[in-house]
């Protein structure tokens, strides 16, 4: 099918105003999407009519809270082709899911002197959990390099994992380098020598079809925020096989099947890990951004990011002064680039005057810059509405931009 830009937009009126008397270009995408009128319609819409606490309830708009929430639950199975929804857990964000599972699966796998392997591109969300329950547990943290290209060595695994490994963890799209990293090839060597693997997906689920059942994921982790839904929701797969075993992450209500004070027995999953009321409203519009997924298709995004991604990288290569960072075969999502004479903050303040808003700054990825040897960087990033207009307004402001210099 053609890809109908125009309509797309469209569902994102915030997109069609001026900043400081200019066109508004939205390239930080990769920090938090823009939503559209479905997902602001759906939150509106719940409020007005049948909002509830979910669950437990016994009037008619408590009951159909719960039906839309876990319909969405179902949603969510559907679209990741997880095996049930009982592996379909609802979080804070990404970071939440994170720290559950370091937790969580720390508490029951984790013993002094075993391994984590975390990645040298990570987020700072997919270290610092890691790094604080090995502190805990006295385990050791071990670092999967990058070369300058911006791609993982992944034939470092081999010596990397030892029969002390136990678990890997990796991002599926880098948020600074955009690389796309071979994730099954990493989760099938992982596997080989029975090393569980937990994907950070906050930039992936937006970007590509996950399928968690080829993958052959553990873990997999992602939030609506960045891929067109609400705020202050994340969703958690996780293998029932490692479910069942983790204890529970946070104590409260719903997670609980029983409470007494001689011992409290825990509630099935996936409540088991959803303690206290949950971002009812958030999960619920989140479901409209699933259905809007499945209108455009996940693979015609892709396809046309992949243009948009094209388009801007070349058109970058034209600048003499400008040096991108990350070359990967494959990637998606976003450019990082500097210039040689302009600091990165400047630049992206003189940018914002002119209408383009980007990213810049160390992007929560501090071993990144370190790897360059970098303060920080400038960083554009792309959604399903990103056009090519966009891309010759931000291109034609940053040469107006560096005439100055």
């Amino acid at each position: 099918m053609s890809y109908d830009i125009n309509k797309i937009r469209s569902y994102f009126p915030v997109l069609n105003q001026q900043v400081y008397s200019k066109p508004l270009v939205y390239l930080d995408s990769a920090a938090s999407t823009q939503k559209p009128v479905q997902v602001l319609e759906a939150e509106k819409r719940l409020h007005n009519e049948y909002y509830g606490n979910i669950h437990r309830a016994a009037h008619y708009m408590a009951d159909k809270a719960t039906a839309d929430f876990e319909v969405v639950r179902n949603q969510v199975k559907l679209f990741i082709n997880a095996s049930s929804t009982e592996e379909i857990i609802f979080t804070k964000g990404t970071t939440e899911s994170v720290n559950l599972v370091a937790f969580s699966f720390g508490e029951r796998f984790i013993s002094e002197g075993d391994e984590i392997i975390v990645s040298e591109m990570e987020h700072h969300s997919n270290i610092v959990p890691w790094q604080l329950m090995a502190e805990r547990k006295k385990a050791i943290i071990k670092v999967l390099p990058f070369n300058d290209k911006g791609e993982l060595l992944i034939d470092k695994l081999d010596e990397l994992i030892t029969p002390r490994t136990k678990i890997l963890t990796v991002a599926h799209i880098s948020n600074v380098l955009g690389t796309v990293n071979p994730i099954k090839e990493i989760i099938t060597k992982a596997h080989q020598k029975n090393v569980a693997v937990f994907i950070d997906g906050a930039q992936g689920f937006q970007h590509s079809v996950v399928d968690v059942k080829n993958l052959d994921a553990d873990f997999y982790a992602f939030s609506a925020h960045k891929a067109y839904g609400p705020n202050g929701v994340g969703i958690l797969y996780g293998k029932k096989f490692w479910l069942e075993q983790m204890p529970p992450y946070q104590g409260g209500g719903e997670m609980i099947s029983e409470v007494t004070f001689s011992g409290t027995t825990f509630n099935e999953l996936p409540y088991k890990f959803e303690a206290g009321t949950p971002n009812i409203t958030s999960v619920i519009a989140f479901g409209a951004t699933l259905d809007l997924l499945q209108e455009v298709g996940l693979g015609n995004i892709t396809a046309w990011e992949e243009k948009i991604i094209k388009l801007a990288t070349n058109e970058l290569k034209k600048i003499n002064e400008v040096r991108s960072y990350g070359e990967a075969s494959k990637k998606s999502g976003v450019i990082s680039f500097n210039h040689n004479k302009i600091h990165p903050y400047d630049l992206g303040m003189l940018l914002d005057k002119t209408g383009v808003a980007v990213r810049t700054g160390h992007h929560c990825a501090d071993p990144v810059m370190q790897h360059f040897n970098i303060p920080g960087t400038v960083r554009i990033s792309f959604g399903m509405y990103t056009s090519e207009e966009d891309i010759a307004l931000f291109i034609q402001n940053l040469k107006r931009i560096i005439t100055m210099f």
